[in-house]
């Protein structure tokens, strides 16, 4: 499996600029087949949706298509996939829809190692309803997940499980399907946050066991939105308060006032260009994106080893702290008597964009003690060895 990357590259007029991009977990840069949908769609002509007139059917389409394809990215049914203005916004959603049937003497579960939009729309959920929130820890060892103090956590009172498939800041991915089956032998529900999962792997909702499952394609090429789905079963018994006159059909029940006909557009767009990265003999869009995914993954992680073994060449100047078995390319990292805000703005002068922060990880940051900021790299499809070369040669005049 091979991406040609000098094609990949030629699709994406920001790099045109000659900037090595490594914040791509805040947000990928975009490619023209990208905008170029957006911006068709927009002038269509547009309408709102309809049959009557080839405006009106335009919008129709572009949400219509919207769901196909991500049907296809993530093995579920068309029905079943719910668009939002973010994977935050989509959160705080379904915490109130699901508090709706939570009680007090109730528990849930949330994990030390989540990004906080997968925390405290939770917690706050569960205060409201006066639910016992119960906590996964890190082990600061590992980096993984203390599978112990999740049996610990895990209750015949849980409703809820919420966990991420992959840290924004660490990488580490967690044993999803184990802990789903463990959460729906104590009989709750797994929601997962798969916004910086999605963007490197090729994603299967049922495999992982997820009850919900949402991702933002602005992390893989796309457009700022979010996507959520879940099973059609759950969505069908969960009631949001909506308009009167608005559907009450799924997954429309879900969605308030009227879609961004054009955003949708550019989102479907996103996940056929994925499928062209290195599609194989695909027959199916599902199958072209499982080639082309893998393919992306042997070249996420052929440059990831190229990295870190030039931070290890760096010896104790760098403190590395994504080490867990299982992880994305994204490497979270300080530097001995020196601030990594200073390491970003040391980069960005030489054209390499590696923020610094905490990147709204707070419950790693203050479960492990890390050093608030950090500096965090994370690879994307369009990145290249010479990116990484850069990006080392930048931290070691820097050290």
């Amino acid at each position: 499996m091979t991406i040609d990357l000098t094609a990949l590259r030629a699709h994406f007029p920001s790099l045109d600029t000659g900037l090595a991009f490594f914040d791509g977990p805040g947000g990928t840069q975009t490619p023209r087949v990208v905008a170029d949908a957006i911006a068709a769609t927009l002038t269509g002509p547009l309408s709102n949706r309809g049959t009557v007139s080839p405006s009106e059917r335009n919008a129709g389409r572009a949400v219509t298509d919207f769901r196909a394809a991500y049907a296809d990215l993530l093995n579920v049914p068309a029905h079943s996939v719910v668009h939002g203005r973010s994977a935050t916004q989509l959160t705080y959603d379904f915490s109130r829809h699901l508090a709706k049937g939570w009680s007090a003497g109730d528990e849930i579960v949330v994990s030390r190692l989540d990004h906080d939009s997968n925390v405290r729309p939770w917690i706050q959920a569960a205060q409201r309803a006066g639910v016992t929130v119960r906590w996964i820890e890190i082990d600061a060892g590992t980096m993984d997940l203390d599978l112990e103090s999740y049996e610990r956590a895990l209750s015949p009172r849980t409703r809820l499980v919420a966990l991420t498939a992959a840290s924004n800041v660490l990488g580490t991915k967690p044993p999803m399907r184990r802990i789903a089956d463990r959460a729906h032998e104590a009989g709750a529900l797994v929601y997962v946050d798969g916004v910086h999962y999605a963007a490197h792997e090729l994603v299967d909702v049922p495999a992982l066991g997820a009850d919900l499952f949402v991702c933002s394609p602005y992390k893989f090429l796309g457009p700022h939105c979010g996507v959520l789905t879940g099973t059609p079963e759950l969505l069908d018994s969960l009631h949001p308060d909506k308009l009167l006159p608005s559907s009450d059909a799924v997954p429309e029940r879900f969605e308030f006032g009227t879609l961004p006909y054009e955003i949708l557009a550019g989102a479907t767009a996103a996940v056929d260009f994925l499928a062209t990265l290195d599609p194989g003999t695909g027959v199916t869009r599902r199958e072209r994106l499982a080639h082309s995914l893998a393919a992306l993954h042997e070249h996420e992680q052929a440059l990831r080893t190229r990295l870190e073994e030039g931070l290890r060449g760096l010896d104790d100047a760098v403190t590395l702290y994504s080490t867990a078995a299982d992880r994305a390319p994204t490497l979270l990292m300080s530097f001995a008597g020196r601030d990594a805000r200073a390491a970003q703005l040391h980069l960005a002068a030489r054209d390499v964009l590696a923020p610094a922060g905490s990147f709204y990880a707070y419950e790693p940051f203050t479960a492990l003690k890390l050093p608030d900021p950090a500096l965090r790299a994370g690879l994307a499809p369009y990145n290249t060895a010479g990116d990484v070369d850069r990006l080392l040669d930048g931290l070691s005049s820097f050290l």
